[in-house]
């Protein structure tokens, strides 16, 4: 059998994933080339939740308060995503670059950051000939508030530069591939620097992860190079007054939907993200695997996410509501939360595993869906889609960021008074103060669901047709 050419695309296009994303204004080689600033950034989200963050208690013995600290520096810079998205949308020089600038800007940032990180580090664990006193705080506190602030004009602005060059048809399609290639980013990543660093040495973490930071700065400007189109201005236009935040902002509240789809980010990130640093623990000292099976959680949650990102992107080309998407993620969320809070009194591995695929999968299709949902609001007076965008990702990563301080010390907290008898004998196990953190993403992932249930049926309505009522539809 002979397979000609457009056999071949046609197969390509409606059985490979996001084969159908690309347009004329973005083709497939051009869309995969940006999404490669996902994964920089990706692999700097691991690098300082994961492997950081292990480093630096462990093998360097930095106190875990100072710890803490530091990895929720790069989570204080995320509000000023919004501005930073503004500051984008208006941008003006001589060539007409938008994005471009807030791109490679971001990346020196994030470069900057990464490079003086190890050696600060190193100071601050103590690790030196002298006493270098406040030194190693400020050093850390600067190469953290740096990397934070690159990731985040990094990826606000090229998640606005991809909006700008999709279209309305193929805009959540890309939505669902840049999300993809995030998911990437961190899942090779993780396997990587774990496997570098096995053999720890202070050698070994300052070249891994200065070699990170040569990776960000070469797979960025990989990503931004002829991506956005030269348009010359003219002095007059450069010099002219341009909105203010305030004026912009304004317009942006005053689209009706963005209040609400901002705390319905913001409830969902605080929801899903809870359990962050709490599954594998959990699988550990309630569940009692090995070190070897709790690894394998990473892999179940990216397994869910991947299918919840693959079928989002189904879906959205097959016209769903984006909103009505979300709800079907937080509906998995429940089930997911449900499955390991039962997991314990059962003694089932398998319903644990099984709860794990649910939260990546149900958080893929929340955050698929909200981030499409901003990517294709309206653009209204001041307004652009770059503060849009970036007021997405100050609510996402400052609920994501809340809620891990929060699940922590509330995991701490209800486990101190279990062991000292304040529930009875019955809840004196290490399982209570992980079942109420798991019990209290459930009630939030239902009060999420209220916030998000008039979007769904002002949507309905406005479609002007018949819609089926689902559970989503409840709360209103």
């Amino acid at each position: 059998m002979i397979f000609k050419a457009k056999d071949i695309h046609r197969f390509a296009y409606h059985y490979l994933p996001f084969a159908d994303a690309a347009s004329d204004q973005l083709p497939m080689n051009q869309l995969l080339r940006l999404s490669l600033f996902q994964i920089s950034v990706g692999m700097a989200q691991v690098l300082l939740l994961g492997t950081l963050n292990r480093v630096m208690i462990v093998e360097l013995h930095v106190p875990a308060t100072i710890v803490a600290l530091m990895i929720a520096i790069p989570v204080l810079v995320a509000p000023f995503r919004a501005l930073l998205g503004f500051r984008s949308d208006n941008h003006r020089s001589a060539i007409g670059w938008k994005r471009v600038p807030y791109l490679w800007f971001g990346s020196l940032w994030q470069f900057g950051g990464l490079a003086i990180m190890p050696m600060a580090l190193l100071v601050l664990s103590g690790d030196h000939a002298i006493d270098a006193g406040w030194a190693g705080y400020v050093g850390a506190a600067l190469a953290f508030l740096l990397t934070g602030l690159g990731m985040s004009m990094t990826q606000t602005a090229g998640l606005a530069l991809a909006a700008d060059r999709a279209t309305e048809e193929t805009r959540p399609k890309v939505v669902a591939l840049l999300y993809v290639m995030y998911l990437i980013g961190m899942v090779f990543s993780a396997i990587i620097l774990g496997t570098l660093l096995r053999d720890f040495s202070a050698l070994r973490l300052v070249q891994i992860v200065q070699g990170t930071a040569v990776v960000t700065i070469v797979l960025n400007l990989i990503a931004l190079w002829k991506q956005e189109k030269l348009s010359p201005m003219t002095k007059a236009e450069r010099e002219s007054k341009g909105p203010t935040f305030r004026e912009a902002w304004a317009d942006f509240a005053s689209g009706g939907d963005a209040g609400r789809i901002l705390a319905v980010v913001f409830f969902g990130a605080l929801a899903f993200n809870m359990q962050d640093v709490l599954l594998e623990p959990y699988g550990g000292e309630v569940m009692g695997l090995p070190v070897a099976a709790t690894t394998l959680l990473t892999a179940m949650w990216a397994l869910g996410a991947l299918a919840g990102f693959g079928l989002a992107a189904r879906w959205l080309a097959g016209g769903i509501d984006p909103y009505r998407m979300a709800a079907r993620g937080i509906l998995a969320g429940i089930a997911a939360f449900t499955c390991v809070i039962f997991a314990a009194p059962f003694g089932s591995v398998t319903i644990f595993y099984v709860g794990a695929i649910l939260i990546g999968f149900g958080g893929g299709l929340f955050s698929v869906a909200l981030l499409t949902a901003a990517m294709t609001m309206p653009v209204q007076g001041n307004a652009g889609r770059g503060l849009a965008l970036g007021a997405w990702g100050a609510a996402q990563a400052t609920g994501a960021g809340l809620s891990i301080l929060i699940g922590g010390a509330l995991r701490d907290l209800v486990n101190h008074a279990a062991g000292n008898g304040v529930f009875g004998e019955a809840l004196a196990t290490s399982a209570t103060g992980y079942s109420v953190v798991y019990q209290i993403e459930i009630g939030l992932l239902f009060i999420t669901l209220v916030a998000l249930g008039p979007l769904v049926r002002a949507r309905a309505m406005d479609s002007g047709k018949s819609v089926k009522l689902e559970l989503s539809d409840f709360p209103t």
